[in-house]
């Protein structure tokens, strides 16, 4: 008898993991492809000032780099209107690579979840559920406390990770992408991330009570 709530488990916190991963790669990716973000921060952020173009010529800009860091295709980075080192390209091209590294985890990890959706609900285990709404809570709640105390450490942080070089400090004479680019635009990205997981968790938990509630109906 304890084996096998051992084994349930180690099989529910698994399946928490696995549907908190989704999530969180999807928060990450419509984070991404939610271009409206950017767009007000030219405005609040001052970029046309900053970087001395237009908003139109920081749009078109802007626009490539999301759909290249979007797109399938192997083509180089070369920006409509701005000069692009070699290893600003280089990194670009790194962080296309990292998104390409996500979709392919969430083709794996929502198969998995399909099938653990459906064994699951023939046996009425729900809890996982609950797990993963728990997960995507507290995750979030200690990485925006890291963001809001310091968050130019916690950038250089996640670049180290994710990157075993440095060509992300880009100089701005050689790659001046990184004029329209402030680090606050950044940090507002991590909160909408941040923000996108935590409704999902908020989402979940209500589903899990939802249907906690059918069950105790139905027995």
């Amino acid at each position: 008898m304890r084996n096998i709530k051992y084994v349930s488990t180690v099989i529910n916190t698994i399946a928490s993991i696995i549907l908190s991963l989704i999530i969180i790669i999807m928060s990450v990716k419509l984070t991404l492809a939610f271009k409206p973000l950017y767009y007000f921060d030219i405005d609040y952020l001052n970029i046309e000032e900053d970087s001395g173009m237009t908003k139109e010529e920081i749009k078109v800009n802007y626009d490539y780099t999301i759909n290249y860091l979007m797109g399938r295709e192997n083509e180089e980075f070369n920006l409509p209107t701005l000069p692009s080192s070699k290893y600003g390209k280089i990194h670009f091209k790194e962080v296309r690579d990292i998104f390409k590294t996500l979709d392919v985890v969430l083709i794996v990890t929502s198969i998995a979840a399909g099938l653990i959706i459906y064994i699951s609900t023939k046996n009425n285990q729900y809890i996982y559920i609950l797990y993963a709404a728990r997960i995507l809570f507290t995750a979030p709640l200690i990485l925006m406390s890291a963001f809001i105390l310091d968050f130019d450490t916690s950038f250089t942080v996640f670049h180290e990770i994710f990157f075993d070089n440095t060509y992300w400090q880009f100089d701005p004479n050689t790659d001046p992408i990184i004029n329209m680019l402030p680090q606050e635009f950044f940090y507002h990205s991590a909160l909408l991330i941040l923000t996108i997981i935590l409704l999902f968790s908020f989402v979940l938990k209500l589903l899990y009570i939802k249907v906690t509630k059918v069950i105790k109906s139905l027995s």
